[in-house]
C-alpha cells in the first residue's frame, strides 16, 4: 500500500486542557526515547534476541491507554514496549527484561517480545502473529461470566488478519457478545508484505463488519484521533457489551525488526510518512495553541531522558537468574517405562 502524499499531517486544535494535552506528549516521548535507547543497546550487544521497534507508531499506545481503565485487560503483540510502559509497567523492569535480568517483569525469561505484568493487567507481549487474539477472547469471556464491566483491549497488526486465529476470535467475540476491543495497528507492511499483496479485501473495517460488529477507522498518526476513537469504542462496549473493531492507520519509521534489511518499501515513502510523525506534528499543534513552548518541550524531553538513563542503570545493575533455577516453572509429564 503506497503512502498518500496528499494526506496532510494531523492539524487543528487539541481539545484538551493543558495538563492532559502535555501528558499525551510526554507519553509519546517516553516511548520514543526508550525505543531509541533500546536500538542503541541492541547494537552494543546489551539487548539480545529479537527487537521490534515502535518508532513512528507512538500515537496509538499514547492515545489508547488513557481511554481505558486500570481494571481493563490489555493484550499486545511483540511490538509492545510502548503499550507496557504506558499501561504502567515501570520502565526499569521493562529494560531489565530486555537485558535478560531476573529483575525484569518476566524474570528475564521473556525478553523484548514477552513483556508481562499481572499487576497492571498487561497480559503480553506475544511472539506469535495473532497469538494474542484468542487470549483476549478468553479474558473477555471471563469478564462476561463474572458480570463485570471490564473491557479487554487487544492490539495486533494488520498482518494478523491473514491468520485463522483472527477470524476465529472475531467470530466467537461477536457470537458470544463479548466485551473485546479489537485494536488493529495497520502499519501497511506487516512483517514485510504490503497489505494489498496478501489480502484481496484491504478495507479492514469491511472485514470486521462481516462478523456483525461495529467497525471504525482512525488516523493512527494523530494521538487526538486515536484517543477519541478508543474512548468512544470503550464506552460503546461498556454500554452494550458487544465487541468493537477499530483500525488505527499508522506507519513504522524503522524496519520490522533489527534483522530486517527493509527491501520491500522505498526510502522516499518512509520520508513522506515522517512528515506525519506523531510527536512533531502534535507538538506543533500545542505550540500554535499556546499550550507548549520550546523550553517546555526541552524540559519534558530532559525528564524523559533521565528516566531512560535510570532504567538503563537499573538493568545494568541487575542480576542473572542462577543456573539452578533453569527448571523453575517447567513441568513435564512423567511417562512410566513400558507405557504406550
Amino acid at each position: 500500500m503506497k503512502a498518500d502524499p496528499v494526506l496532510p499531517p494531523p492539524s487543528g486544535p487539541v481539545p484538551y486542557a493543558a495538563d492532559f494535552a502535555l501528558h499525551l506528549l510526554t507519553d509519546m516521548l517516553r516511548i520514543r526515547r526508550l525505543e531509541e535507547k533500546s536500538a542503541e543497546l541492541y547494537g552494543a550487544g546489551k539487548i539480545r534476541g529479537f527487537l521490534h521497534l515502535y518508532i513512528g507508531e507512538e500515537a496509538v499506545a499514547a492515545g489508547a491507554m488513557p481511554a481505558l481503565t486500570p481494571d481493563d485487560n490489555i493484550v499486545a503483540t511483540y511490538r509492545e514496549h510502548g503499550h507496557a510502559l504506558l499501561r504502567g509497567v515501570p520502565m526499569d523492569i521493562i529494560m531489565a527484561e530486555m537485558f535478560g535480568k531476573q529483575e525484569g517483569c518476566s524474570r528475564g525469561r521473556g525478553g523484548s517480545m514477552h513483556l508481562f505484568h499481572a499487576g497492571t493487567r498487561f497480559f503480553g507481549g506475544n511472539a506469535i502473529v495473532g497469538g494474542g487474539l484468542p487470549v483476549a477472547v478468553g479474558l473477555a469471556l471471563a469478564a462476561k461470566l463474572q458480570n463485570t464491566h471490564r473491557v479487554t483491549a487487544c492490539f495486533f497488526g494488520e498482518g494478523a488478519v491473514a491468520e485463522g486465529a483472527f477470524h476465529e476470535a472475531m467470530n466467537l467475540a461477536a457470537l458470544w457478545q463479548l466485551p473485546v476491543l479489537f485494536c488493529c495497528e495497520n502499519n501497511r507492511y506487516a512483517m514485510g508484505t504490503a497489505l494489498e499483496r496478501s489480502e484481496s479485501q484491504t478495507d479492514l473495517c469491511t472485514k470486521a463488519a462481516s462478523y456483525s460488529m461495529a467497525a471504525h477507522s482512525a488516523d493512527g498518526m494523530d494521538v487526538v484521533a486515536v484517543h477519541e476513537a478508543i474512548k468512544a469504542a470503550a464506552e460503546q462496549i461498556r454500554a452494550d457489551r458487544r465487541p468493537v473493531f477499530v483500525e488505527l492507520r499508522t506507519y513504522r519509521f524503522r524496519a520490522h525488526s533489527m534483522f530486517d534489511a527493509e527491501l520491500y518499501r522505498d526510502k522516499a515513502e518512509v520520508e513522506v510518512w515522517k512528515t506525519r510523525g506523531p510527536i512533531h506534528t502534535y507538538s506543533a499543534r500545542l505550540k500554535a495553541q499556546g499550550l507548549l513552548t520550546e523550553e517546555q518541550f526541552l524540559e519534558i524531553d530532559r525528564r524523559v531522558e533521565d528516566e531512560v538513563a535510570q532504567a538503563v542503570a537499573f538493568a545494568e545493575a541487575g542480576t542473572w537468574e542462577p543456573a539452578e533455577d533453569l527448571l523453575r516453572d517447567v513441568t513435564a509429564l512423567a511417562v512410566q517405562p513400558g507405557a504406550a
